[in-house]
């Protein structure tokens, strides 16, 4: 896995974020929502007033920022130079003693390196510092993300469809995964 670190997003790295579900989300559901959908749904979630919202909710935003391959050739250089590569959005006590994982998207060229699995297994350790029992998340039925999660040890516990307005549906498996010592 290529070096890399993970830290808090705050307000002013909403663009960022912004940045990275655009440049995600057409190739993770260009094939599952029409581009209609998949712009109703950036601006519904990743406005800066619908962040801003979701921070005051109790959502956590992280950031995984990857080592840039230019500061990779110079090893000996003093600073090293990160770029934004993808992010996790979480909610402590979701449900009591249950932390939910609202969002978790990398960019593509950056997928298969174990930043997901870096990004969950962070959210994990905050829950369980926390005293958490489970950790909860909904992704689309068709998203080749089902399997990632099901090897990470989530199992589905059920299905649903939300109206999100503008006739648009979300249609999502639930999963859970009990975090035990």
């Amino acid at each position: 896995m290529a070096d890399y670190r993970i830290q808090p997003a705050t307000p002013a790295d909403f663009p960022i974020i912004q940045s990275i579900a655009q440049r995600t989300w057409p190739d993770t559901f260009g094939d599952i929502l029409s581009p209609e959908q998949i712009t109703y749904m950036l601006d519904m979630m990743y406005s800066i007033p619908a962040m801003t919202e979701q921070i005051g909710k109790g959502h956590t935003f992280l950031l995984l920022l990857e080592k840039s391959a230019e500061s990779a050739n110079y090893p000996e250089a003093a600073t090293h130079r990160y770029t934004p590569v993808g992010y996790v959005s979480y909610q402590f006590d979701y449900l009591e003693g249950t932390t939910k994982i609202h969002k978790l998207y990398l960019l593509p060229a950056t997928q298969g390196r174990g930043y997901g699995k870096a990004l969950i297994e962070e959210v994990d350790r905050i829950a369980r510092r926390g005293g958490q029992q489970k950790l909860r998340l909904d992704v689309n039925y068709q998203n080749k993300a089902v399997s990632f999660y099901e090897y990470l040890g989530f199992e589905k516990i059920g299905r649903f469809n939300a109206d999100i307005g503008n006739g648009y549906l979300m249609e999502d498996w639930q999963m859970e995964k009990e975090l035990v010592d």
